[in-house]
């Protein structure tokens, strides 16, 4: 790993970045509330030993009383982290930017847990068991039976909802039901997304091009399985020649998708009956005939903006048709976690991505850009949590 912090746009200097300090904020209850309920639950969810459970604590007690340390000597990525966290270490955690602090606190905890020693615990995601009962649960047996009233609908509508199923990730069902007999369904969707340029993303990839898609995944299980069947959907339906889906390379937050988990996703969807067995038997061949390729890069790990990529991913990207980036975290790293304008223009922000750029994104922080004036006013009108609270999303995208 060798990537060093990036340098922000010169339009970055009017919106400052978000850190954590002031309290009640969506940035403070991350920190102290979600980060210490997450210790809890890694530490119950696998038998680990007295050495695990004390470096636990000790994580505890610094992110709630403590100040940022740095990581050990002995631990591989040190340097790069000691590069990242220059500015911040011997700070309180809240004063750091979000950003960085969540990612540090994940970072910290696969430490805490044994992740990259060469111990028992080496290469055991702490998040596993989280995944697999997800992708195990009634939730995904019925979103999978939705499936086959879907495969009979019109190409184009089947399009739509398949890209609303992988937008919408753990409330894939409505996304599934846009074009199923359920126009109610379809038209909550739409009234809750607050920029749709879905017409701009299927225009990049118009039928019988010999594109390559890259597609950054975000979360793993529940949410990965309708990222796969959008992938099968543009293979099948020749939008695309292939397909490179982007993964992490190590545990990063609760429930990000590494290739274990693509690996999991797959088998869920063979063993399924119907159409849902079908699209899993096509994505296995795909990846045997190299038309769906999955890769990782340490940078999916890091706590800088994508504007900060090496210059190996950069030539990946550019290399796409399109580059489609799922999920929250992805978004805040694509446009900067700043305190923007919401009206900010998007395609200005991501001006500096190598090609064709397009995010899915539910809203679960406060960064948010390429709104319009009137969605914006009366979303604040109607004082909802709108920015966190899942309830809202977007599909943005630029040429």
């Amino acid at each position: 790993m060798t990537e060093k912090t990036s340098h922000v746009s010169g339009d970055a200097a009017g919106a400052p970045v978000i850190l954590s300090n002031e309290p009640g904020s969506f940035a403070w209850g991350v920190l102290a509330k979600r980060h210490p309920a997450l210790i809890q639950q890694v530490r119950d969810a696998f038998p680990y030993g007295r050495r695990q459970h004390e470096a636990l604590d000790a994580l505890l007690g610094e992110i709630t009383h403590g100040v940022i340390e740095p990581l050990p000597p002995e631990e591989y990525d040190r340097e790069c982290w000691a590069d990242w966290g220059q500015e911040y270490f011997g700070r309180s955690w809240y004063d750091a930017p979000f950003l960085w602090a969540e990612s540090y606190f994940y970072r910290r905890l696969l430490g805490a847990v044994g992740y990259f020693g060469s111990g028992p615990w080496q290469g055991v995601d702490p998040f596993a068991s989280f995944k697999r009962a997800e992708l195990r649960g009634e939730a995904v047996e019925e979103e999978l039976r939705a499936l086959d009233a879907l495969s009979s609908v019109p190409a184009d509508e089947r399009a739509s909802a398949l890209l609303h199923a992988s937008l919408w990730g753990n409330r894939a069902d409505l996304g599934f039901r846009v074009s199923a007999g359920e126009p109610a369904a379809g038209d909550a969707a739409a009234s809750a997304l607050v920029a749709d340029d879905s017409s701009l993303l299927w225009q990049l990839l118009p039928v019988g091009s010999s594109s390559t898609v890259a597609v950054v995944a975000d979360n793993a299980g529940r949410e990965l399985i309708p990222d796969l069947i959008l992938i099968d959907h543009i293979l099948q339906q020749r939008h695309a020649e292939q397909v490179v889906l982007h993964l992490k390379p190590y545990p990063y937050y609760v429930s990000d998708a590494m290739t274990p988990d693509v690996v999991d996703c797959l088998r869920r969807l063979t063993e399924a009956p119907g159409e849902a067995g079908a699209i899993g038997d096509r994505l296995w061949k795909a990846m045997a005939a190299g038309s769906l390729e999955v890769r990782t890069h340490p940078f999916f790990c890091a706590p800088l903006p994508y504007e900060g990529m090496p210059e190996d991913l950069r030539g990946e990207f550019e290399s796409a048709t399109l580059t489609i980036l799922k999920g929250d975290l992805n978004y805040r790293r694509l446009v900067g976690d700043r305190l923007w304008d919401a009206t900010a223009s998007f395609a200005d922000l991501t001006a500096y991505f190598p090609g064709a750029v397009a995010a899915l994104r539910t809203l679960k922080s406060d960064v948010i850009v390429g709104m319009a004036q009137g969605t914006l006013d009366a979303l604040e009108r109607s004082g909802a949590a709108w920015r966190t609270s899942g309830t809202h999303a977007l599909i943005q995208a630029r040429r």
